[in-house]
């Protein structure tokens, strides 16, 4: 394990969390290479000599402002950094050790502690990368997690490419000039205009990563077999087959052509430096390979090979070993254990899969070959089109984020379809989704949904919550869809890849069986879709046209008799109807007609019929999908059945709703002492606080708490119920107790005898507070997800909270509009706005209260648990009359990958 760096100032990684930081970064350069940067320690000595020695006269003299000689008492300041005095990164390409140094970079703190001066210097060959850029990145955060407030340096003025990395990193940087020299200060607290330089930054390096996966112009299959039945035989194959627009090489070990191309022996054999590298060959045997790859300048490597992190503690040391030697070469990984990958664009199909890919809008990222086998098999026959798949497996290094990334850029991805079976770095997916999906529709299909695994949590916020809730308030406020079975995923893709979105939710159902008609209606409702009301002029219209036994209401019910010709004329008139937002077809075949004539009748319309609506056909058939709809991209989106059309169209809706959603912004939050909320947390070890405690570190954040006393005996709770004014509670003082359920609180008690009576019962010490009667009783509450970060809880509260399970959560920072929907959501929003006669709640109040817990949740990752119930919410304010708060040091962050 690297050491880690604690952070004791609060000021944290840039993910909005204090939990130590890991000493070895990766970092994404401007070219698309990639960076380890990592501590220098006494035995870098040597290496750093070297790196001072190669630098040229120029270089050493910008970074010393004259020429020391080089030796052993230059290099000494930087060699293990202790962090709080000095710190110290160096950047390593090289050999499977990566110790070549080509970057360092460092600080060291001034008389003013708050201040620090930096100084970096890169190697002559390496420069315009943005290697400086990115280890000032790494610094920046690194001093802040011990107190470091800003960074200074001196500059020549001739020093153009430092001053240049200064002022674009996104701080906000001053200088002064001083014979010669710029005095260059700046803050390095990460403000939203600095993320935002940095997420771009991060954008664009990770698209040029990809593109050597994604666009390549050769490719060596290493473990090219001659046996067919082999998985590297298997993938050669499959790019011949697919016919790759660039040049395809097998190598295995003897050097043996492959289906007829010539063979090559090693890597280094090839005639060209090639952009892809896919290695199949058994686990024991992949690294050899991929320090070769790597030694012949291929930066992009795909392992399909098995034996790694899924089988065990050996196979996550050799999947370590393998991620640190592509580092050390600053190339890029996907898998290992995968499928491949397979790209439109060049007709390159590097995967053990049975067909190519058929052309089309839908970009695909599976964590499972399997799954992905099985979703491609079943896309193909309804017709759906890719622009790329790629499969995962133990995603090393390449994630879903990664490609989110790239194919946002991606004018052939028209829709992003993941299945996903865990998330590496959940709060950046949800960024980088919330972007991409305002341009491009994202579904995902997230398994391991079940609570087998949940853990016992002490507080009603944590007993509600769970992954479960985290991945859905992930996914809401990201806007990406989510498919609850691998057939939901294929069939929300048919629609959003060839229809419009719908305005609304209004629905009209076109049918010739009144059953089928049913079971649509009913699924329709079931995710929220309503059926419209017809117009007048619909209905006479429909009238001459149908039988008089038709139903016209909503479902149309054209009867048994219905023809292709009567689809075809009753359509257009459906479609025509303001009150529709879109329409679903229907049809099980019966004497009359056939599902061929129906499905030609529904082509010929759609052509003929301009409209901005979605059109979905189920059509009931034992032939299968008719011939008419086979095309790519098909004019109605096809269903197999009248609910799977059903929840598709939910989806659909679900996505015109979130794009018409303002994007909010988080608001800032006045009036909180941060440096007394994190003195409580860091004396507290891993407790839960004390009532005196809890009351003073949420009044550090401003919340609103209903007047207490704390008494230590019987006669101190009857003198603290006597200075409050009766009538008062009394409850248990003991750090963390469920009071209700330990029969430890007494409410409305109105005299001195009630209270020692009930002080006696409940035993010292006890709280006494200020009796707050009528009001809506709510829940409000942060738990730390382990993988997600803090989410937030709103919802019905009282001794019923858990047993209504009604509780909405959010993942912090909350946004205005997400505090706004937690107030409205369902049972929760009937409380505020005023349940059976109580008047409405104070929304501005208790949208305060969730925005100041969003704050507290991300400035206190300590705050594992933090329980609000209930908070009495009237319509003039709303008060906390009773809180629990669990603390714990946060679990060392293992991420090196910093993109």
């Amino acid at each position: 394990m690297p050491e880690q760096l604690s952070d004791t100032s609060g000021a944290g990684r840039s993910e909005g969390a204090r939990s130590p930081l890991p000493s070895v970064a990766d970092v994404i350069l401007r070219d698309g290479g990639t960076l380890r940067l990592r501590p220098p320690g006494n035995e870098d000595a040597d290496a750093l000599l070297d790196f001072f020695s190669g630098l040229s006269e120029r270089s050493f003299y910008l970074r010393f402002h004259g020429t020391p000689t080089v030796r052993q008492s230059l290099v000494e300041p930087f060699l293990a950094p202790d962090w709080l005095e000095r710190g110290a990164l160096v950047g390593t390409f090289g050999g499977g050790d990566g110790q070549e140094i080509v970057a360092l970079a460092s600080y060291a703190r001034l008389r003013d502690p708050a201040s620090a001066e930096v100084a970096f210097s890169v190697a002559d060959d390496q420069q315009g990368r943005g290697i400086g850029t990115r280890m000032l990145e790494q610094l920046a955060e690194r001093a802040a997690a011990v107190g470091i407030e800003r960074f200074v340096a001196d500059v020549m003025c001739e020093n153009a490419a430092m001053m240049r990395v200064f002022e674009d990193a996104g701080f906000g940087v001053s200088r002064a000039l001083d014979h010669g020299t710029f005095e260059v200060a700046f803050p390095i607290e990460p403000t939203d205009a600095y993320r935002g330089h940095v997420e771009e930054r991060d954008h664009l390096a990770v698209v040029a990563s990809l593109r050597p996966f994604f666009a390549p112009s050769s490719v060596a299959v290493i473990g090219a077999s001659t046996r067919r039945e082999a998985i590297g035989g298997i993938v050669f194959r499959n790019v011949l087959a697919g016919e790759f627009k660039g040049a395809a090489y097998p190598v295995n070990r003897t050097g043996e052509p492959v289906a007829g191309v010539r063979g090559y022996a090693s890597v280094e054999d090839l005639p060209e430096q090639v952009d892809l590298g896919v290695i199949c060959l058994p686990g024991a045997h992949v690294l050899d390979a991929a320090r070769s790859a790597l030694g012949a300048g291929i930066r992009a490597l795909c392992v399909i090979s098995a034996g790694f992190a899924e089988i065990g503690e050996e196979g996550r040391e050799r999947q370590e070993q393998l991620l640190a030697l592509v580092r050390a070469h600053g190339g890029r990984l996907v898998g290992p254990n995968c499928l491949g990958i397979a790209v439109a664009e060049p007709s390159l199909n590097a995967t053990f899969g049975p067909r190519a890919l058929p052309p089309g809008p839908i970009a695909f990222s599976s964590q499972s070959g399997a799954l992905g086998l099985a979703l491609l098999e079943k896309a193909s026959e309804r017709s759906l089109g890719f622009s790329s798949f790629i499969s995962i497996g133990n995603k090393a290094d390449v994630s879903s984020n990664d490609l989110l990334e790239y194919w946002e850029e991606d004018d052939g991805t028209g829709l992003i379809a993941l299945y996903l079976e865990s998330f590496g770095n959940p709060r950046r997916f949800g960024r980088i989704a919330s972007r991409v999906a305002r341009k491009k529709p994202i579904l995902a299909m997230k398994s391991g949904t079940s609570t087998a695994g949940a853990r016992a949590a002490g507080s009603h916020t944590a007993a509600l919550a769970g992954s479960e809730r985290a991945v859905e308030a992930l996914f809401h406020q990201a806007g990406v869809l989510r498919a609850g079975t691998l057939e939901e995923l294929i069939d929300a893709a048919a629609l959003l890849s060839t229809q419009p979105l719908p305005r609304g939710r209004q629905v009209a159902i076109l049918t010739n069986a009144g059953g089928l008609g049913i079971l649509c209606s009913d699924a329709c409702e079931a995710v929220g879709l309503e059926l419209s009301e017809l117009s007048a002029e619909t209905t006479t219209q429909l009238a001459e046209l149908l039988p008089g036994e038709a139903s016209l209401a909503n479902p149309i019910d054209m009867l048994g008799s219905a023809t292709a010709a009567s689809y075809e004329a009753a359509l257009p008139l459906v479609l025509a109807d303001h009150g529709v937002d879109s329409v679903i077809v229907l049809f099980v075949p019966p004497a009359t007609a056939g599902a061929e004539d129906v499905a030609a009748g529904l082509v010929r319309t759609l052509e003929a019929v301009s409209t901005d609506k979605p059109v979905l056909a189920a059509l009931l058939s034992a032939e299968g999908i008719p011939s008419a709809l086979r095309t790519t991209p098909a004019p109605a989106a096809l269903f197999t059945y009248p609910e799977s059309a059903a929840r598709a169209l939910g989806l659909a809706a679900e996505r015109a709703e979130w794009l018409r959603r303002p994007a909010g912004t988080v608001p800032q939050v006045d009036g909180i002492d941060t440096a007394a909320a994190e003195t409580i947390v860091s004396r507290a070890g891993d407790r839960w606080l004390t009532p005196p405690e809890t009351r003073e570190l949420l009044s550090s954040y401003g919340l609103p708490l209903v007047e207490e006393r704390v008494a230590e005996a019987v006669e101190q709770a009857v003198d603290a119920a006597r200075d409050l004014g009766f009538p008062v509670v009394v409850k248990s003082a003991v750090a963390g107790a469920h009071k209700t359920e330990t029969g430890g609180v007494a409410l409305n008690l109105g005299d001195e005898t009630a209270v020692r009576e009930a002080a006696e019962r409940i035993g010292a010490p006890v709280v006494v507070q200020q009796m707050v009667e009528g009001g809506t009783e709510l829940l409000a509450g942060i738990v730390q997800d382990p993988t997600f970060g803090p989410l937030v809880a709103f919802g019905p509260g009282g001794v019923l909270a858990e047993l209504i399970g009604e509780a909405g959560f959010r993942i912090a920072p909350l946004t205005d509009v997400d505090a706004s929907e937690l107030l409205q959501q369902e049972k929760t929003g009937l409380l505020v706005a005023g349940y059976r006669g109580a008047p409405p709640a104070d929304t501005a109040a208790l949208t305060d209260l969730i925005h100041r817990l969003s704050k507290l949740g991300e400035d206190l990752p300590e705050v594992a648990e933090l329980d609000l119930n209930p908070v009495i919410a009237g319509p003039d304010g709303c008060v906390v009359v009773d809180a629990r708060v669990r603390v714990a040091r946060p679990s060392p962050d293992p991420r090196v990958k910093t993109w």
